[in-house]
């Protein structure tokens, strides 16, 4: 089997209704977008797909492939993941591919041998379960009282935790972590993501206050440039950090955190940002040999497949963006997301496709 066509497909990513933010100064929502969708054929009839929904994603990745992507994998087997891997991130040393791109070619080439087997991509990856529970990931709301309320809400849909998005404010925000913990009592899990909002003082200050309220973990309060800044955090601070999520180099990376004693919690995994399906494994598998978790990023479908595959995950990440809470369509009332059943990954139901991707939209339950 060979690759013998590579296409982008443009859609418009609807925008979200109301629009939100993750901390003061960083903007979360986008107005509509000019998304994609990255098509593999083969000359065997096999085909895969992956989604890119970024802002400027039609542009990024119609000149991605014109320029790079299609001559490299046209005439390649697509079960030779492993090389094309490799591959790709040898492309990025002289071409500085985005981050959210490194693992577009992997993550279709993994949908393309799901639906070639007639198998869900998580039972391709030697499944682990089939089921995990979802914690409810806030967005930034403007009060105390909202954020409270919000989470009322998300644990009366059966969400089985909350991770808050704050204020980017470090004394501000640890007032709220207290707040939120006394509020929901000792046995909730409480998580909290900084979104790179500090410097090394104040992700002190407040994680000193994490761990007063009994955080399950601390997630990228810093820019992940500095392991040694972290290694200072990690040295100072009881809340376990979650790290490595934004960082470039995937598991090459993630195991500097480690080795640096930074990761005390665990490391960030997920296609979007650590290579597509095979990045995320390695960095799981790296984690595990350290007896550390691999938090699964995001909760697009890849993601699902990922959290269904990766045994030392906890959790899969549900967002929740607006006052009004309303569960995600792949979470139960008991706050459970099930292993998905149709082959290959899928593309969400949310968007728009032209007819020629029709076939590749996940199914309703």
């Amino acid at each position: 089997m060979r690759i013998t066509h590579v296409e982008v497909h443009r859609i418009d990513v609807p925008p979200a209704d109301p629009p939100f933010s993750w901390r003061h100064g960083l903007a979360g929502s986008a107005p509509v977008g000019d998304g994609a969708v990255l098509h593999i054929g083969t000359d065997e009839g096999a085909e895969g797909v992956a989604l890119f929904a970024r802002p400027g994603a039609a542009a990024t990745l119609t000149d991605l492939v014109d320029r790079v992507f299609r001559d490299e994998l046209t005439g390649a087997d697509p079960y030779r993941r492993e090389w094309i891997w490799h591959r790709i991130w040898e492309l990025d040393r002289i071409h500085e591919l985005p981050l959210p791109t490194l693992g577009l070619v992997d993550t279709a080439l993994w949908d393309l041998a799901g639906r070639a087997q007639g198998m869900p991509v998580w039972q391709l990856l030697g499944g682990f379960r089939e089921s995990i529970p979802a914690y409810a990931s806030t967005s930034t709301f403007a009060t105390t009282e909202e954020f409270l309320d919000v989470a009322d809400q998300c644990l009366a849909l059966g969400y089985a935790g909350i991770k808050l998005h704050a204020w980017g404010d470090a004394r501000r925000d640890a007032a709220l972590c207290a707040a939120l913990r006394e509020h929901v009592g000792p046995d909730v899990p409480l998580m909290y993501d900084g979104s790179a909002g500090f410097d090394l003082p104040d992700a002190i200050h407040l994680g000193k206050a994490l761990s007063e309220a009994g955080y399950l973990w601390y997630e990228e309060p810093m820019r992940e440039f500095s392991v040694s800044a972290y290694r200072q955090l990690a040295e100072r601070v009881d809340v376990p950090l979650l790290v490595a999520e934004t960082s470039d180099g995937v598991h090459m990376n993630s195991a500097d955190f480690i080795r640096a004693g930074a990761a005390t919690f665990g490391v960030r995994a997920g296609t979007t940002l650590r290579g597509g399906i095979t990045g995320a494994m390695r960095t799981a598998h790296l984690a595990d040999a350290f007896r550390l978790r691999a938090e699964v990023h995001g909760s697009d479908l890849p993601n699902h497949h990922l959290c269904m595959a990766i045994s030392n995950t906890t959790y899969y990440e549900s967002l929740v963006t607006a006052t009004k809470v309303v569960r995600e369509r792949h979470v139960d009332d008991q706050g459970l997301v099930h292993a998905p059943t149709g082959p290959g990954i899928a593309l969400p139901l949310d968007f728009g496709y032209p007819s020629a991707l029709a076939r590749f939209v996940e199914q309703p339950r």
